[in-house]
């Protein structure tokens, strides 16, 4: 089981979560990624929480996250157009594109909903580490 496979599935308490994203903001920064280099995908993120959010308000019959799964989908390819003009976002692209593909693997709505909260708790400690390490604007 990869690092990030057992972050997104199976680390209860989240040590394993904000250990791996201090090393990761750590070589970000060495990388000379920028905090808004990484804004630029966390926005887009945030959009899909709240398309995620909406969701799961609905009645549990009435729940269709195929919106909300397609638009995280959709962020692959934006993150790849993003190295392709910015090469310091590759290692974040990795990152994330792996914890997008465990997100989607999950076989049930309530585990799809836990695993996308486990990918949000991933970035949001990253972009705080980042800056905690002196990410440059």
């Amino acid at each position: 089981m990869s690092e990030i496979q057992t972050i997104i599935t199976a680390d209860p308490t989240g040590e394993k979560l904000v250990a791996f994203a201090e090393r990761t903001a750590e070589q970000l920064v060495k990388n000379q990624l920028t905090r808004g280099q990484i804004r630029n995908i966390f926005t887009e993120v945030r959009k899909i929480e709240a398309l995620w959010e909406a969701e799961s308000v609905k009645s549990v019959h009435q729940r269709d996250y195929n919106k909300a799964l397609r638009r995280l989908m959709m962020l692959k390819p934006k993150m790849d157009y993003q190295t392709a003009r910015i090469p310091q976002v590759q290692r974040l692209k990795e990152i994330l594109s792996e914890a997008i593909d465990e997100v989607v693997k999950a076989t049930s709505p309530d585990d799809q909903t836990e695993r996308f909260k486990r990918f949000m708790n991933l970035f949001e400690a990253i972009l705080a580490y980042h800056r905690a390490k002196g990410g440059k604007n």
